[in-house]
């Protein structure tokens, strides 16, 4: 059952908005950005929908019950960019509060829409739905509690089940009705309902078939007010459900609802950024999405501005842009991850791990220490090279080799013309343009016997580039572009290249000279995170454009890694599945992820989930390996897995006790001095 509902109905796409309907095709264009038609949803004076902008929000993390810190915080928020404030009301008190909360912030002269956030508790939503402009339910456990449980539904069983959820339901939607309320739908991954499991998996599908089961008996009530949204801690799942998402309302003949986008526990610093970025900026290149939440471990204030720096990169992106050639056959199936088939050549593509070319081109290789923002360390008292988990894999020279012998783990790339004439053309490699690389061929020019780079844009695959691909496996791409619509260009020539029948590996550059350091990580995540997602690409190479500096060669450096982490692609590092924190968080969460990370992020490929209570407990972090989770002050639960070994240990032993439960499997490493470089 689930791969046919996996199984894309996408055939063909042109250049032509108007014949990529939804019937072929889950976004309005592949080849520019086209934003998706929705419906409009009204929440108080801020109507979402395609009609008007991409709206940004984000979510308050004082106690409800604290009417004064709720209104300040907001208020904070509002100033920063935030266009809705959502609010959790775990219980009737909390709901009732709401109200409070909402006549101070309009005493004081602010009309943003409020969003009661509702976990478990029907009853408080239902009170909620009266007082604020739009309620949030999880329809995971809107009517269910999660005991992780198998169940081998009968189909009469199963319909038994959507009746039972029908009779808790019923009474919220009559109220939004009555009092104008809007409502979100969203799925988290991480809270599907046993039911669901159970039917369909841990899934996109089932995350879908989460949200649709409420869906149906909203338009059987007629009411329409509905935004939906499908989050994850991992960007793959999540793009891969909001684009299944499109494609079944289209099917099932239900209205085009807007969409709510967000990677949900995110987690801090840039590592959230990135995380973020690779899911929502995937999504709003597809056309996807009317307003967007950024979750980070850091004060709500700080989400806004990320939230629409992503939102403005599509703003007049239309009328700035190159037109790209029309896809007629797409070979991608966008609803399930599969690397696309290449052959290996040298390290690149195959079974090998997507490889971190460094750009040093402005940056002379003169002495050793050059490379430590890359990764690599000459250690002189034992004359020896280190590397660290992010030591780039090449780096490029460009016309300035490399002026000592580097070490064993990192290669060399030369352009070609300084490569012709370098005395060690066995351990460098020559970079060469498409047309050098015609002319060399035709004249058999001497080029490496193993491995030679193409510099190569949609523009250069020629009939005659394209041949000659076919019967040299000595090539790898490295593709790039200019385009303001860089990722649809650079996913049109590897589509090209899939069509063409050809698995030459390719190596995605990007630079952005002009682009503010803070927006450099959201531009490079979606424009190179984007291709990843749909297994697309055997490299990333990020230009320097700032004279190649220390500080931005281990910028760049990093953020490589990062993204290639957060795609799943290669795991280099720790990773942290924090929730952003909220009125019910049980302890101080930026302080405490970031003590956790201090002692645990060398442990690489470890997931750890940082959670502030239950409700964002075992189900919000159920891609980690090991949970810190809040259930009640300074009460700690550790998980392996979403499995609670350890409850009620005191805040201050509480991160010891999680690096006694990785000791015991044995995959605790001490950390070297090393990594101090």
């Amino acid at each position: 059952m689930l791969d046919s509902l996996l199984t894309p109905s996408i055939s063909t796409a042109t250049d032509t908005p108007e014949q990529l309907t939804s019937s072929t095709l889950y976004t309005p264009s592949l080849i520019r950005y086209i934003r998706r038609k929705t419906s409009t949803v009204t929440i108080g004076d801020v109507p979402m929908g395609s009609d008007f902008p991409i709206r940004v929000q984000s979510m308050t993390t004082i106690d409800t019950m604290d009417t004064k810190g709720s209104v300040e915080q907001s208020i904070r928020m509002i100033e920063a960019g935030c266009e809705y404030i959502r609010i959790t009301a775990p219980s009737v008190k909390e709901a009732q509060n709401l109200e409070n909360i909402r006549k101070e912030l309009r005493a004081r002269g602010y009309t943003t829409p409020l969003v009661a956030d509702i976990h478990f508790t029907p009853n408080a939503a239902e009170l909620a739905a009266r007082i604020v402009e739009k309620v949030r339910i999880n329809p995971g456990n809107y009517a269910d509690r999660k005991r992780f449980e198998f169940i081998d539904y009968t189909d009469a069983a199963y319909a038994a089940e959507l009746e039972r959820i029908r009779a808790k339901f019923l009474p919220l939607i009559r109220i939004c009705k009555e009092y104008g309320t809007a409502m979100r739908i969203g799925t988290n991954h991480g809270s599907l309902s046993d039911r669901i499991l159970s039917r369909y998996g841990d899934t996109p599908v089932g995350m879908v078939e989460s949200a649709l089961e409420f869906l149906r008996i909203c338009e059987e009530e007629q009411y329409y007010n509905i935004v939906l949204s499908m989050k994850s801690s991992n960007p793959q799942v999540m793009v891969q459900a909001y684009r299944l998402l499109v494609q079944r309302l289209d099917e099932e003949g239900l209205k085009p609802y807007p969409l709510h986008l967000g990677v949900t526990e995110a987690g801090e610093a840039e590592d959230g950024r990135i995380k973020s970025a690779l899911g929502i900026g995937t999504l709003l290149e597809d056309g996807i999405g009317d307003t967007v939440r950024v979750s980070l471990t850091e004060e709500p204030e700080r989400e806004a501005p990320v939230a629409q720096a992503l939102i403005d990169r599509y703003t007049n992106r239309a009328a700035s842009s190159t037109p790209i050639p029309a896809i007629t056959t797409y070979p991608i199936n966008p609803f399930q991850y599969s690397r696309r088939a290449t052959h290996e050549v040298g390290n690149f593509g195959g079974q090998n791990v997507p490889r971190v070319i460094a750009d040093f081109s402005q940056t002379p290789v003169t002495d050793h220490e050059v490379l430590h923002p890359v990764g690599h360390f000459y250690l002189p008292v034992p004359d020896k090279w280190r590397m660290n988990d992010l030591g780039a894999d090449y780096i490029y020279t460009g016309s300035h080799p490399a002026q000592f012998m580097l070490p064993n783990g990192l290669k060399e790339i030369q352009d070609f013309a300084v490569w012709q004439t370098s005395s060690d053309q066995i351990n460098a490699f020559p970079l060469l343009t498409a047309p050098d690389y015609v002319s060399a061929q035709s004249t058999g020019e001497k080029r490496h016997s193993r491995l030679n780079f193409i510099r190569a844009t949609l523009a250069d695959l020629s009939s005659e580039l394209l041949t000659m691909l076919r019967s040299d496996k000595t090539v790898v791409l490295v593709i790039s572009t200019e385009n303001a619509h860089a990722m649809p260009e650079l996913r049109r020539l590897v589509v090209e290249l899939m069509n063409q029948q050809l698995t030459t590996p390719v190596v995605i550059q990007r630079g952005y000279p002009t682009v503010p350091d803070d927006d450099v990580p959201l531009y490079a995540a979606t424009d190179v995170g984007g291709l990843l997602i749909d297994g697309l690409g055997d490299g990333i190479m990020l230009a320097t454009s700032r004279h190649g500096s220390n500080d931005e060669l281990k910028r760049l450096n990093s953020l490589a890694f990062g993204i290639l982490q957060a795609a799943r692609t290669r795991i280099t590092k720790t990773e942290y599945i924090s929730c952003p924190s909220c009125g019910r968080t049980l302890f101080d969460l930026q302080e405490t992820t970031a003590h956790i990370r201090q002692r645990t992020d060398h442990l690489k490929g470890v997931k750890i989930g940082i959670m502030g209570c239950i409700v964002n407990g075992p189900g919000e972090m159920a891609d980690a390996d090991y949970g810190y989770v809040g259930i009640g002050r300074d009460k700690i639960a550790l998980y392996r897995g979403q499995q609670v070994i350890k409850k009620s240990v005191p805040a201050d032993r509480a991160v010891d006790e999680l690096i006694e439960l990785i000791r015991e499997d044995s995959r605790w490493i001490e950390p070297e001095k090393i990594e101090t470089f």
